[in-house]
């Protein structure tokens, strides 16, 4: 029992000692700044845009005023309908591909991920071509009788841009889970009588749960903190929680504002973690 013992020891031992470094890299590169960040979101910041080493919470108190109010409830709609839009476009491609042969399936993918291996930005600019005056976009418009003079700025360039901009992340898990799928299930389904409604809303989306949670976060959570998107398209008239962290550091140069904003924004994206795995946690009890 003791050489037994001894041994479980070591082999503990030594897996820490593999795990050592990956543990202090995200203790340095992950954990510390967000500790720093709460401690300056409860400081006060001095005439020249510093920080005193108070600790107080009346940066939070400030952030009930109604217009950190609007630009936070504005962000988290803005994310939610990109994320819905994302989810029901990624279904619909994810279901695509998985329908192909499977020796087409990764070119479709590499062909869906393309676009996105240029700069972020230089596709944000790219929107405002499509979208502005002259472009191919108000050109089919006219073909329909709709006339326009451009949609840039407007809230629904900003929307376009991130649906484009954040649709391979929700492809991508949907993709996988719908891939796990026995296709005798689908045969089987049909056999039964179920049509195409039916046999996705019954069977092909439950069992696709886990791909469209993850694809919900991988969207949302992201839409949350963008802010050039917005400024770019939007025109900067509404902003967005990522734009108003960047206003409170920059212009307004009060940094425990602005990362009291951070830390709300960081509590936002951890509560709709907890909610994704308590939603996860029932399904799995209830499919056992």
């Amino acid at each position: 029992m003791a050489i037994r013992s001894l041994s479980e020891r070591r082999r503990t031992l030594a897996g820490w000692l593999l795990l050592s470094p990956a543990l202090l890299t995200v203790a340095l590169f992950a954990i510390t700044p967000i500790l720093v960040i709460a401690r300056i979101s409860m400081a006060k910041a001095d005439v020249f845009g510093g920080v005193t080493g108070a600790f107080t919470v009346d940066n939070y108190v400030a952030l009930i005023d109604p217009v950190y109010g609007k630009t936070l409830g504005y962000s988290l709609g803005l994310a939610a309908l990109t994320s819905i839009f994302c989810l029901i476009l990624g279904y619909a491609v994810s279901h695509y591909i998985v329908s192909r042969p499977a020796d087409r399936q990764p070119l479709l993918l590499l062909l869906l991920i393309i676009p996105f291996w240029t700069d972020f930005l230089v596709r944000t600019f790219a929107w405002i071509s499509l979208l502005g005056r002259g472009g191919p976009v108000l050109g089919l418009l006219d073909l329909f009788g709709v006339h326009a003079n451009s949609l840039v700025p407007s809230q629904t360039a900003v929307v376009l841009a991130m649906i484009y901009s954040f649709l391979p992340t929700a492809v991508f898990p949907i993709y996988a889970a719908m891939r796990g799928i026995d296709p005798s299930v689908r045969e089987a389904a049909s056999d039964l009588g179920a049509g195409w409604w039916q046999t996705h809303l019954r069977i092909v989306a439950p069992l696709s749960l886990p791909g469209i949670i993850a694809a919900f976060l991988l969207t949302f959570v992201p839409s949350l903190g963008v802010f050039v998107i917005p400024v770019l398209l939007g025109g900067g008239k509404d902003l967005l929680v990522g734009n108003l962290i960047v206003t409170l550091y920059t212009e307004f140069r009060n940094q425990p504002m602005g990362a009291a904003l951070s830390m709300i924004l960081l509590g936002l994206m951890l509560l709709s973690l907890l909610v994704a795995a308590v939603v996860l946690r029932t399904r799995a009890r209830r499919t056992a």
